[in-house]
């Protein structure tokens, strides 16, 4: 939580021409499903929002074989079972709030070629 402070003390109201947050609302997901929806709705009013927030959707198998391919001891939510449930949980999330949900189970090429054309399309708006 923390850490989500400073980063909006640190760049809200700064003249960027992009923000990337990483997981501060997703991360919400990883709470008890009796709170990640509160923890959600609750970090989305002090977190900058655009009208581009991307979900980067991976499917469970996936996301497990990419966590065995990084060599490294596999962390308590990195199992099948946990990354199913957590998953469910934020794209319901994702789904409730109008994220640009983008599948990334295909090659990382693909997923930024889709990215790029949506904050294109959004430049070309404004």
């Amino acid at each position: 939580m923390c850490d989500v402070l400073r980063s909006i003390a640190v760049y809200s109201g700064g003249k960027f021409d992009f923000i990337i947050f990483v997981r501060y609302l997703m991360g919400t997901a990883y709470l008890p499903t009796t709170l990640h929806r509160i923890g959600y709705h609750f970090f989305s009013l002090i977190v900058p929002k655009s009208n581009l927030m991307f979900f980067l959707d991976v499917s469970p198998s996936e996301a497990y074989r990419r966590s065995i391919l990084r060599g490294k001891p596999l962390e308590m939510f990195e199992t099948i079972e946990k990354l199913e449930k957590i998953r469910k949980k934020a794209l319901a999330l994702a789904l409730e709030d109008n994220w640009i949900i983008i599948n990334t189970d295909k090659p990382i090429e693909e997923a930024q070629s889709r990215i790029r054309q949506f904050i294109l399309q959004e430049l070309k708006t404004t």
